[in-house]
C-alpha cells in the first residue's frame, strides 16, 4: 500500500467515499459491491485527463483498504460550485459562465488515446443493458453517430456544479468516470438534458434553465459563434445524449426514463430505415 492512511471522510457519492489520505492528498475509496474494474477505469480516465492538461486531479496510485479498491489523488480544497449556488454566493449566470469556461478548457485538451470513443462506449454498455435501451434504438443511435459529422474532442459528460471544486487556483473538475471522445457539442447537450429534462422534483426548474442558458450563451461566445448557430449544431446530437443518459441509468424516475425513450424513438422515426413499435417494457 502506498504511503498514507485512511483519515476523516471528506466527501461521499453513490459509489465511493472520499477520505483524507496524506498531506495534500485524498483517496477515493469505492464502496463494497462496486466492481473494481469501474474504480480502475475512473482512475485511468482521471490520469488521462490530467496528463492531457485538463483541470483534473493528479492520480498518485491505487490502494486496497480492507478489501475496497481506491485511488489516491491530489486534494482540491474549496467549496463546490453547487455549494456557492445554494448559498447564493454566485448567481446562476455566473455559475453558467464558470461551467462554460471549464467546458472550453476540457474541449481544448487533446483527447488521450486511451479514452474510449462515444460510439464504442454506447455499443459496449448497451450489450449489458438490453433491458434499459431496446436494441433497435441502440442501432438507430449508432447509425446517427455514424452519419453526423463528428470531430472528436475530450468530453467529461457529467460536468455539473457538484463536480466543480472552487479552489484558490481556480475551478477544478472531479469525477471523470464517463469521459469519452465525442463531438464537443455532445458535452453541452448532456448538460442541457440534465438541466431541462432531468431536473429533480425538489429542485428549482427556473434556476436550472437559467444555468443552461448561461452555459450555452457563454460557450458560444468563447467559441466565436452565434448562440442560434451553436444550438442548431447541438440539436441533432440530443437523441444520442438521451440514449447515453439512459445507459448511464441516470433518470431519477420511471416517468423520466419513458419520456427519454419516446423522445429518442420519435427523433429516429424521421430516419427512413428506422422502425419502432410501441414498447411494452417501459
Amino acid at each position: 500500500m502506498m504511503g498514507g492512511f485512511l483519515g476523516e471522510k471528506v466527501g461521499e457519492g453513490t459509489t465511493a467515499d472520499i477520505h483524507a489520505w496524506a498531506p495534500g492528498q485524498v483517496v477515493k475509496l469505492f464502496k463494497a459491491g462496486v466492481p473494481t474494474r469501474l474504480g480502475k477505469h475512473e482512475a485511468r480516465m482521471t490520469r488521462a485527463a490530467f496528463t492531457g492538461g485538463a483541470p483534473a486531479p493528479e492520480v498518485y496510485g491505487e490502494v486496497n483498504v480492507d478489501g475496497r479498491f481506491g485511488f489516491v489523488m491530489r486534494r482540491f480544497d474549496g467549496p463546490t460550485l453547487r455549494d456557492l449556488l445554494l448559498t447564493q454566493a454566485v448567481t446562476p449566470e455566473q455559475a453558467g459562465a464558470i461551467l462554460a469556461t471549464l467546458y472550453m478548457s476540457v474541449h481544448r485538451t487533446r483527447p488521450p488515446p486511451n479514452v474510449v470513443s462515444l460510439r464504442d462506449w454506447i455499443e459496449a454498455v448497451s450489450r449489458q443493458s438490453v433491458h434499459v435501451l431496446p436494441l433497435e434504438i441502440v442501432a438507430g443511435v449508432l447509425g446517427l453517430i455514424d452519419r453526423l459529422p463528428a470531430p472528436e474532442g475530450l468530453c467529461h459528460t457529467d460536468l455539473h456544479p457538484g463536480n466543480v471544486i472552487m479552489t484558490t487556483s481556480g475551478p477544478k473538475i472531479i469525477d471523470w468516470t464517463c469521459a469519452v471522445r465525442a463531438h464537443t457539442v455532445f458535452d453541452l447537450g448532456r448538460a442541457h438534458i440534465s438541466l431541462t429534462e432531468l431536473v429533480p422534483e425538489d429542485a428549482d426548474p427556473e434556476l436550472a434553465r437559467a444555468i443552461d442558458l448561461a452555459v450555452q450563451s457563454e460557450y458560444a461566445r468563447l467559441a466565436g459563434t452565434a448562440l442560434a448557430e451553436f444550438t442548431a449544431t447541438m440539436e441533432p446530437h440530443l437523441s444520442i445524449v438521451r440514449a447515453f443518459v439512459l445507459l448511464q441509468r441516470r433518470p431519477a424516475t420511471s416517468a423520466q426514463r419513458e419520456r427519454l425513450i419516446q423522445r429518442v424513438a420519435g427523433a429516429l422515426l424521421s430516419e427512413a430505415n428506422f422502425q419502432w413499435r410501441t414498447p411494452d417494457h417501459c
